[in-house]
């Protein structure tokens, strides 16, 4: 299954994200995905990541086989904010101990063995 992203219509204070599901064999199919733009400033999500987000929605959607109204939920937001908090949180402490492992040896200055000449 291949999902297109096609643009997306503003309604009043929400978005309508379109997208064609591909699948081979069949059918091209349409699907909208409505999203409250409330919720993304709500949860300090760029609007930027609309389409991506509607996508992963609409894919799991469409493998819990949900047909009708596809919505993004503050559930949805929320779960995405604190993911990419953690993997921030992540990312800082990996370079806090990738900053305690450098040690000063022999080696560090040249001498392979780290003995005295």
């Amino acid at each position: 299954m291949e999902l297109r992203y096609l643009g997306f219509e503003q309604l009043r204070n929400a978005r309508a994200f379109r997208f064609d599901i591909i699948v081979k064999g069949e059918a091209t199919k349409q699907a909208v995905v409505t999203a409250d733009m409330a919720l993304f400033l709500q949860y300090r999500v760029g609007i930027q990541d609309g389409p991506t987000l509607c996508a992963n929605k609409l894919t799991a959607d469409i493998e819990k086989n949900v047909e009708g109204e596809h919505l993004l939920t503050g559930d949805d937001l929320r779960a995405y904010s604190e993911s990419r908090t953690a993997a921030e949180e992540k990312r800082i402490e990996m370079r806090r101990m990738a900053g305690r492992r450098h040690t000063t040896t022999g080696a560090a200055f040249g001498n392979p063995r780290g003995r005295e000449q």
